[in-house]
């Protein structure tokens, strides 16, 4: 089996922000996610992951647009000014919290412009920060529509033009599934690429223990691929406590 991790903006959410950690220590956790942490002056994040001995995975780049857009541009050619200033702001948190992986999000947009710019993009980010691993994700259509990646095939392409060491594929077992219908389908075609991996049940984006994918199998197949990262739990917890929702914790 992976080591499992907790995704705090997902798990825990009945607690308050700093609270969550704790709690995930409570449960058997040794590392988490925070999805944007931009918030939160990054020493108190750094404080609780200390204080309960976690380590923090992944944060998403690059931060909310606070004018009233969806979270993510770096795909949008309208939006690459802001993106070079907004991605040397993460970059300082990531010194700071010193996150194993960087997500970049694309964002709602399409077209060759728009493949060229996220490119671009994400070759600044790694070249700005070449210690830092950075992932793409593709999300898919029916949670995000209009958003920029939304196939894993593209996302490899798009891997291979990038042409960056630090930049890999984030494999999501709900989107895998929900995009392509085959989460272990999806994950025996792309594993190569993969740097990170998250999970939740499809469709509902629930813990495992509902709808088609075999967790179980799942996370052997990753031991049998060589795999050696977390999986981190990013699902909207079916119970009211979250800690009543990790059965799954439990199986063999």
């Amino acid at each position: 089996m992976p080591r499992f991790a907790a995704n705090l903006s997902m798990l825990f959410t009945e607690l308050p922000y700093l609270d969550r950690f704790s709690a995930a220590a409570d449960a058997g956790f040794e590392a988490v996610e925070v999805l944007f942490p931009y918030e939160i002056a990054a020493k108190e994040t750094q404080r609780a992951l200390l204080a309960n001995g976690l380590e923090l995975l992944l944060i998403n780049a690059p931060p909310p647009n606070y004018t009233g857009g969806r979270p993510g541009y770096a795909a949008m050619p309208e939006m690459e000014e802001r993106f070079t200033r907004d991605i040397r702001r993460v970059i300082r948190y990531a010194d700071v919290l010193r996150p194993k992986m960087i997500h970049i999000m694309a964002g709602y947009t399409k077209g060759a412009e728009a493949r060229a710019c996220f490119i671009r993009n994400l070759q600044l980010a790694a070249d700005q920060a070449p210690a830092q691993q950075f992932t793409i994700e593709p999300l898919n259509a029916a949670d995000q529509p209009g958003y920029f990646l939304n196939d894993y095939a593209h996302a490899v392409e798009i891997l291979a033009e990038v042409d960056r060491p630090n930049v890999g594929l984030q494999y999501d077992a709900y989107h895998a599934q929900m995009i392509h219908g085959d989460a272990r389908a999806v994950w025996d075609e792309f594993s190569a690429h993969a740097v990170h991996v998250q999970f939740g049940a499809a469709p509902g984006r629930c813990e495992p223990g509902t709808g088609p994918v075999d967790f179980e199998q799942l996370f052997a197949a990753m031991d049998d691929s060589g795999y050696d990262g977390w999986a981190s739990a990013e699902y909207t917890p079916s119970t009211l406590r979250t800690e009543d929702s990790l059965g799954w914790l439990a199986e063999p």
